[in-house]
């Protein structure tokens, strides 16, 4: 049985110092695939050298909203110009963070539509990051999809059925971490039971949220196995049809990731 890890950010273990170890026991665990994430424009670089030194792995440009204050600056062309090399699989991880609200609301919204824009017209998929903020997201997704469509995902989706339906309107998938196997989580788990499953990925968020067993340790790719256990608890079925389900539903999200195991670009 294999898996994929679709958001998980490796430059993190980079700096705890045993990389290659949790790497190696990703792929023990049966995970084909991994994309580590960016997070800021000016530590894309070291992002872009794990995706670079590995077959099986690719990466994603762009600002966390609790940067979007810090990097302001970031433009459209930019963010196209670096999504042109071939790890560059999505366009993110951007969105709008409410519960923290590291950045101000207005900077955040602001580089979300540039994040959108860049997804436009690079056709590869934004990935969206939305806590305590479903108003804003289902307003600033709807307003840029009506100007043209773009390919997505909500990651990590922990929002009610509103920003569920609207994300499944405009053709989004939704991924879903080691939150759904938490016990307080039945909202999100009976989102989760009900997604139509050909829109469903899963990840880890590493190093963090780590599902349970491994609640309350660092998180690491090799747990995705976990998250698919979970979802396949919630919906009644074998662990393979999600690992087989969730797979296919990442290469089709990702395109630029072919399941070879080559990138296409």
């Amino acid at each position: 049985m294999h898996v994929v890890d679709s958001h998980c950010h490796l430059d993190r273990h980079a700096g705890d110092g045993d990389l290659d170890e949790v790497i190696a026991r990703a792929r023990g665990a049966g995970v084909a695939t991994m994309v580590t994430i960016c997070t800021r424009l000016d530590e894309f670089e070291p992002v872009k050298r794990i995706a670079e030194a590995h077959d099986d792995i690719w990466c994603s440009l762009g600002v966390h909203p609790h940067e979007a204050g810090d990097q302001h600056g970031v433009v459209v062309e930019e963010l196209i110009e670096l999504a042109d090399h071939p790890k560059v699989v999505g366009i993110g991880e951007t969105g709008l963070d409410y519960y923290y609200e590291h950045s101000p609301r207005a900077e955040q919204q602001h580089c979300f539509r540039t994040h959108i824009e860049a997804s436009r017209r690079t056709g590869l998929p934004v990935i969206v990051h939305a806590r305590d903020a479903d108003d804003d997201t289902i307003a600033i997704l709807t307003e840029a999809y009506e100007e043209g469509p773009f390919p997505g995902l909500i990651h990590c989706f922990t929002a009610g059925p509103e920003l569920a339906e609207k994300a499944l309107e405009i053709g989004f998938s939704i991924s879903l971490s080691g939150i759904i196997s938490f016990k307080n989580t039945t909202a999100l788990q009976a989102i989760a039971r009900d997604l139509p499953l050909d829109r469903i990925l899963i990840e880890t968020d590493a190093p963090f949220l780590a599902p349970v067993p491994r609640r309350g340790k660092r998180n690491e790719p090799a747990y995705v196995v976990h998250v698919a256990e979970a979802l396949a608890a919630i919906r009644g079925v074998e662990v393979a049809a999600i690992a087989a389900a969730t797979t296919a539903n990442f290469h089709r999200v990702f395109d630029r990731v072919t399941p070879s195991g080559s990138s296409c670009a």
